[in-house]
């Protein structure tokens, strides 16, 4: 049997991306979402990978659906923190809400889960957790102080994580994706769209398949010696 992967967020976009990577080489996937059923049922039918309905920003469910998992599909020795949300908006306008909501998504969110498989992890020796931050968690973006701070907050808490479980044969990394092709990209106006292409040196938006290869490699005994490094796979739109 091989090893256990998790993804959360893993049944659209780059997430199901990952999830369909790593089941095609040999890892037993389990994909977590959380409000699109029809797309998750979709997935399952097509990829044959279970799937998990939770929120990723509420810790009582995270330990439910960690537990559920385990018990489906055995102890979990890779984790992607993929799951995220966006609800942009300039701060003079922002609500509590808004800032409070992607917060939670998309970085107590890397907490809550890592929380649950950290411990067994190091019991193990052995782990992988891979956290998905963003281009705009680096170099900002006008609009997304809450997903720019949240996804930078990723990349700080990829770091010290590293650093504590690096002796238990844990790794610890983040990926910051740039703009991929994706539902959510999709949906940006083709006039703005063309001006965030204008501004990727290799001339196009990335693919889910690309993160996902990226994700491949850190979860893999090759990467063995990496841990606490940000991964930049953004065209060359913003040189860290």
């Amino acid at each position: 049997m091989g090893r256990v992967a998790l993804v959360t967020g893993g049944t659209r976009g780059i997430g199901a991306a990952i999830a369909a990577r790593l089941a095609a080489d040999g890892y037993v996937v389990a994909a977590g979402y959380h409000a699109n059923e029809a797309a998750a049922e979709s997935f399952r039918q097509k990829t044959g990978i279970p799937v998990f309905r939770w929120d990723v920003a509420d810790y009582g469910a995270c330990e439910s659906a960690v537990h559920a998992v385990v018990e489906a599909i055995g102890p979990i020795d890779v984790l992607v923190n993929n799951a995220g949300a966006t609800r942009d908006g300039v701060l003079h306008k922002m609500t509590p809400d808004q800032w409070r909501a992607i917060i939670d998504a998309d970085l107590s969110s890397c907490f809550n889960m890592g929380r649950q498989v950290i411990g067994p992890m190091r019991e193990r020796g052995f782990g992988r957790i891979i956290n998905i931050s963003s281009i705009n968690g680096q170099k900002g973006q006008f609009g997304q102080s809450n997903y720019a701070a949240a996804k930078a907050g990723v990349i700080g808490f990829t770091k010290a994580l590293a650093l504590e479980s690096a002796a238990k044969g844990v790794t610890v990394n983040a990926i910051a994706p740039g703009y991929i092709a994706t539902d959510m990209v999709a949906a940006v106006p083709q006039d703005a769209l063309d001006k965030i292409i204008a501004q990727i040196p290799v001339g196009r938006l990335g693919r889910p398949e690309e993160i996902a290869r990226a994700v491949r490699f850190l979860a893999s005994d090759d990467a063995g010696f990496i841990t606490g490094s940000t991964l930049s796979v953004n065209g060359g739109q913003y040189l860290a």
